[in-house]
């Protein structure tokens, strides 16, 4: 989490039930690089011990405004000065109305008033309070002034009921918190398209031709885009993966689909990185009810290709192209037959075979190919670092290309 590392964090914490589920925010922040800084309203220290934030971060609590030991004369303007971000998680109705009318009663309240740095609010109520319209202006006082928010969501609440105001998952809210520390980023006014995962080519009702990408390159590579300000539009087979925070995501099955999708959007895009795996070929024509078993003796599948969707796009000017060669063996060869063939900017050839990179795992080992001869390879890293280093070439290219 390259834009994480090192930046400093304030995160509030105030009296909701969803209390506890900061400190595992708390935890996940420290562990991606960043220096946490918590800071407590009373009511918080209710729910959850402001030593157990001590222990997950490694650094100071800040919970009363009078405590004269606490490290600097005034904490809270400290803290609001040093700030690459201040997140507020869980916010309650009562905070939320503090910062909207500028009430500076605790900690919490005291620093985001103090702050200049980018404020992040992730609301965590009953549905009846949140929809409750002295709330709801509120929340658009808040979004007026530039306040980012993420959630609340539809779900269980601690009441038993179901509805608006749950808080939001942790990477759903890490990734709101990457989002606005990326927003003036090297990419920034960059629209990149990402297309993820494999496709499925029906055979019938039930079966279809497929492959055993999981996506998690695209997803990664569309997180990484975002975390440096770009424009994101991800066009996605069928995963299981969440949608990633702050990103444009396109689901689809077919490879007619996602090419649909893909010259779409890449009419109006600076880049296009295709690191979807999409089957190669389809049935020549899939069968409108389940075949059964017991009605064959075999069957024979005819197969037709599925769309080029690289060779459909062609050669625009601008436009900065990257593809991915996912071989079973002669990877260098294969994969600057492909660069040349689909004349491309860039391609990361990684080998299928290994058990620590390609499908369905976190890590990813490539070689990185480009039009004037280069090679650079990437020794085994996460697929969010390969994404980083692929991310930097594509930015130079934007660099060089700039009038």
């Amino acid at each position: 989490m390259y834009n994480l590392t090192d930046r400093a964090v304030v995160l509030g914490v105030t009296g909701s039930i969803a209390a506890y589920k900061a400190v595992d925010l708390a935890s996940k922040l420290t562990q991606a690089g960043a220096l946490v800084d918590v800071v407590m309203t009373p009511e918080a220290g209710r729910f959850v011990s402001p030593i157990t934030f001590k222990g997950v971060t490694g650094r100071a609590v800040f919970s009363d405004m009078w405590d004269a030991s606490s490290g600097p004369a005034e904490p809270h303007i400290a803290l609001a000065r040093g700030a690459d971000v201040l997140v507020v998680a869980p916010a309650t109705a009562t905070f939320m109305a503090r910062l909207a009318l500028g009430l500076a009663e605790e900690m919490v309240s005291l620093t985001a008033l103090a702050t200049r740095a980018p404020v992040v609010v992730c609301p965590a109520m009953d549905s009846q309070m949140y929809t409750h319209e002295a709330v709801q202006g509120h929340v658009e006082t808040l979004r007026s002034r530039g306040v980012y928010m993420v959630g609340p969501e539809e779900g269980r609440l601690a009441s038993g009921q179901v509805g608006l105001g749950r808080f939001s998952e942790v990477e759903r809210i890490i990734g709101g918190i990457r989002y606005v520390l990326g927003r003036g980023g090297d990419l920034a006014g960059k629209k990149i398209v990402v297309s993820a995962g494999g496709t499925h080519e029906p055979i019938d009702p039930v079966r279809f031709i497929g492959n055993r990408s999981s996506g998690k390159m695209g997803f990664s590579l569309a997180e990484a885009a975002r975390d440096r300000g770009a424009e994101v539009v991800l066009v996605a087979g069928p995963v299981a993966l969440p949608d990633p925070h702050a990103v444009t995501v396109i689901r689809v099955e077919q490879a007619r689909e996602m090419r649909d999708a893909v010259l779409e959007h890449v009419a109006s895009a600076d880049a296009l990185i295709m690191a979807a795996a999409v089957a190669d070929y389809q049935a020549a024509e899939a069968v409108g009810q389940k075949i059964k078993r017991e009605n064959t003796e075999g069957i024979s599948l005819s197969l037709v290709r599925t769309p080029d969707i690289l060779g459909e796009i062609g050669q625009r000017p601008g436009l900065v192209k990257v593809g991915f060669a996912a071989e079973s063996h002669d990877l260098l060869a294969n994969a600057r037959s492909k660069l040349e063939s689909k004349g491309l900017d860039l391609i990361a050839a990684n080998d299928i075979t290994a058990t620590d990179a390609g499908f369905a795992v976190d890590t990813n080992r490539v070689v990185i190919f480009d039009r004037g001869g280069g090679e650079e390879e990437l020794p085994l890293m996460t697929k969010y670092d390969v994404a980083c280093r692929i991310l930097d070439r594509v930015a130079r290219l934007f660099e060089a290309r700039s009038p």
